[in-house]
Order: structure tokens, then C-alpha cells, then sequence
């Protein structure tokens, strides 16, 4: 497979997953904004904005709802932000277009051009389940009509990767306003993981269990052990060259490191340093993405000459 279109499909992969995401983080968190009415709401949006790699320009005036809205959701030049993110999904799709399926690349076209330029107060939740919906449907497609080749492992190698790190910053979120943050029983279920930990343990969240399972079971698919799992997977089926001694392989290393801190860690001690194990996942998560880079994708490389064998 050509380099451009392994990348291409990585980086569909990782743009679908990274609005749905944001979707998800930001429904939770303005929702708690009306609902709390002693939450500091520059506060609460500026520490938003922070764990979603996003700053606001005036660092002096404060910062409201619809600020986070406008930066987060229908800013096309941010990086971080949904409207970014499906337009990004929709280009890389025209470039990997001899690959992309017509129903996927009609699905990615018409989420673009619907994407708002602005939103409407009271029809925030709307689009954010609109986005969700959105997302799950181009990831249906994908999953329903794609042979099981390199094609479908790049293209799930970047969900997994960015599913990790999105679940990452939601779980960071939890510590952003102290007491009055989300509850565990919102978070659970932003991930559409409410009823999954019910039938797991049976009983209402509590703060150990909630986090053990996001953070560890290994058969809820946005749980971060499985996402660090799949992409393991993934980047093994790419290239599948076995090491006798150790791994060589940068991305099997990177995750690897970080899914064997999380599995042997004690609970308790993760939950008492959440953000900062947190921010080391997500760090990982970068490096892991610049490795596969480097290995996969290689931009602007020189050429090399071999002379004639005499």
C-alpha cells in the first residue's frame, strides 16, 4: 500500500474518533455548567479548554460557554475542535479515494457540508448527539464493508490511538472543578458506558470501580486497555516481523510501556494522581503517533542512489 494512503486512512481514522470524542467531553461538561450554578465558570472553561490542548487568545478577559462552543465546536482553523476534525476526515478521504468506499466518502462529504458555523444555545445537545451519530455511522460503515487488510488496520490503528487519548482527557476532566465536577455516573455515561459497568458490578458508580473500568476491562471497547490492545494488535497485523529479544518496534514499545503501568498499578494509587497518569497516556499516545510516522509515512525523504555493482 502506497505511504499517502495508509496515512490518509490512519489520520480518517483518528478524525472521526477525535470528534465524536470531543462531542462526548463537551456535551458532559456544558451540561454541568446550567446545571451547577456554584461551579466558576471561567474557571471550569479555561481548565476545559487546557485539557483539550486548546488556550483561548485573551489570556486577560474571561472566558464563558460560548467561547469553549466557538473554539471546540464550529472553529474550522482549530485543530482541537469538531468542525476541524470532519472537515480533516473529509480531505483525507478525497486523497485516499481510489481506497475509501463510495458509501464512507458520501457520508464523510455530507457531515462537512452540513457542519454549522454557528450554534444555537439551546441546540447544543442536538449537535453533539448529531456528531456522535455521524461518527458511528462512518465507523459502521468501515466495519461493515472493509475487507480485514491493511486498509482496515490503519484506519483502526488511528481510532484506537485517538479513542486512548480521548478517553484520557474525559477521565482528566473528572478533577477539573474538585466537588463539583462530573459525577462518575456522568462520565460512565458520555462513554455509553453506564449499562455495560451495571451488568459488570452491579451496582451504582463508585469512584474506584467507575475509573477501574474505564481505565482497565479489557472487553469494553472504550475502555483505554482495550483501545492500547487494539492498536497492539493493529500495528502487529502491519508489520508483523517478530523480535527475538525485546521489541524494536517504537509504537509496540511505547504502548506496551504504558499498558503494563496501567494493568500493574494498583487502583488506588492511579486514582490519587489521575490527571498526571492521565497526561502520561496522552503523551504516549503522541509518541506512538510520530513513530508510526516516521516508520509508515515518510515526508520529504531523500532519495537514495545505488551505483552500478562492477
Amino acid at each position: 500500500m502506497l505511504s499517502r494512503i495508509a496515512e490518509s486512512l490512519f489520520w480518517i481514522g483518528r478524525y472521526i474518533e477525535r470528534s465524536d470524542g470531543t462531542a462526548r467531553i463537551l456535551d458532559v461538561h456544558l451540561q454541568l455548567l446550567l446545571e451547577d450554578p456554584w461551579i466558576d465558570e471561567d474557571t471550569a472553561c479555561r481548565s476545559l479548554l487546557s485539557v483539550m490542548g486548546s488556550f483561548p487568545t485573551d489570556l486577560t478577559a474571561p472566558v464563558r460557554r460560548e467561547d469553549v462552543l466557538a473554539r471546540l465546536a464550529v472553529d474550522r482553523m482549530n485543530p482541537s475542535s469538531i468542525a476541524y476534525a470532519v472537515t480533516a476526515a473529509r480531505e483525507n478521504a478525497r486523497r485516499a479515494r481510489e481506497i475509501v468506499s463510495t458509501e464512507l466518502w458520501e457520508t464523510l462529504n455530507t457531515t462537512s457540508a452540513r457542519m454549522p458555523r454557528r450554534l444555537q444555545t439551546d441546540k447544543v445537545h442536538e449537535f453533539f448527539q448529531w456528531v456522535r451519530e455521524r461518527a458511528a455511522l462512518a465507523v459502521g460503515i468501515v466495519d461493515s464493508s472493509t475487507s480485514r487488510d491493511e486498509a482496515w488496520q490503519f484506519f483502526t490503528l488511528g481510532r484506537s490511538i485517538e479513542r486512548t487519548d480521548m478517553t484520557a482527557r474525559l477521565l482528566a476532566t473528572r478533577s477539573l472543578t474538585e466537588a463539583s465536577g462530573p459525577s462518575w455516573t456522568t462520565i460512565l455515561r458520555s462513554c455509553g458506558a453506564y449499562e455495560p459497568y451495571l451488568r459488570t458490578y452491579r451496582g451504582m458508580p463508585s469512584a474506584r470501580n467507575a475509573a477501574e473500568f474505564l481505565l482497565l476491562d479489557r472487553l469494553f471497547p472504550r475502555s483505554i486497555i482495550y483501545s492500547i490492545s487494539r492498536a497492539e494488535d493493529c500495528m502487529s497485523a502491519i508489520d508483523p516481523r517478530a523480535d527475538r529479544v525485546g521489541h524494536s518496534n517504537t509504537v509496540l514499545r511505547a504502548l506496551g510501556q504504558i499498558r503494563n503501568d496501567l494493568e500493574y498499578r494498583p487502583i488506588g494509587e492511579i486514582l490519587g494522581e489521575l490527571p498526571q497518569h492521565m497526561q502520561r497516556v496522552q503523551t504516549v499516545t503522541r509518541e506512538a503517533s510520530e513513530a508510526i510516522r516516521g516508520r509508515f509515512f515518510p515526508t520529504q525523504a531523500e532519495p537514495s542512489w545505488i551505483g552500478e555493482i562492477s
